[in-house]
């Protein structure tokens, strides 16, 4: 067993290079440039909405508040004359920063649940691609596996998730290879 506490070279590091491969796969590459789409008449859409001035948050339309108003007649024209959309509202200041300093956080925590995992079932000493293959694997998991979740529930493109999740396969293979590289 190896304490997760003692595995902070590798969490810190592998969370430094996760940010980097991550900084290049969305600033380099082209990957993403399409995973969202413009909504026609952008402009009127967006006029249209503003004087409602919806607070920042997480909306659904048709909205209902109980399971049992899913079977009225009342909700169901609702759905069917459309649109059914799932709106996030941002403030209107969109700031980069602490957006990337959060993601980082989020890197670091990946790396420390893996730490924690890896070290319960690994001993020091152990071979470089069976902490790879093992701490890959638990990466992965924190990386990609919950994004599909928002193609199940809230109808994002499948392919959109897939390719997040491509994303998250090369994340967790940089964090294998830095625990596999640092293993005490």
């Amino acid at each position: 067993m190896v304490s997760a506490l003692s595995l902070w070279q590798p969490v810190l590091l592998s969370a430094v290079f996760v940010f980097i491969v991550s900084s290049v796969i969305h600033m380099l590459l082209t990957w993403h440039r399409k995973d969202f789409s413009a909504v026609p008449s952008e402009d009127e859409v967006m006029d249209a909405l503003r004087p409602f001035n919806i607070p920042e948050g997480e909306y659904f339309m048709p909205y209902v508040d109980h399971p049992k108003q899913r079977e009225t007649d009342e909700f169901k024209a609702k759905v069917e004359k459309g649109p059914v959309a799932f709106l996030t509202v941002r403030p209107v200041s969109y700031e980069m920063g602490s957006k990337l300093l959060l993601w980082f956080v989020y890197c670091l925590l990946v790396g420390l649940c893996t730490a924690y995992v890896a070290g319960l079932a690994l001993a020091p000493g152990a071979h470089y691609l069976a902490v790879f293959r093992f701490v890959g694997t638990v990466a992965f998991a924190g990386y990609s596996l919950a994004l599909m979740q928002n193609s199940i529930w809230y109808g994002r493109s499948w392919k959109t998730t897939l390719k997040s999740m491509a994303d998250g396969f090369v994340y967790a293979s940089v964090t294998a290879g830095t625990f596999g590289w640092m293993w005490p």
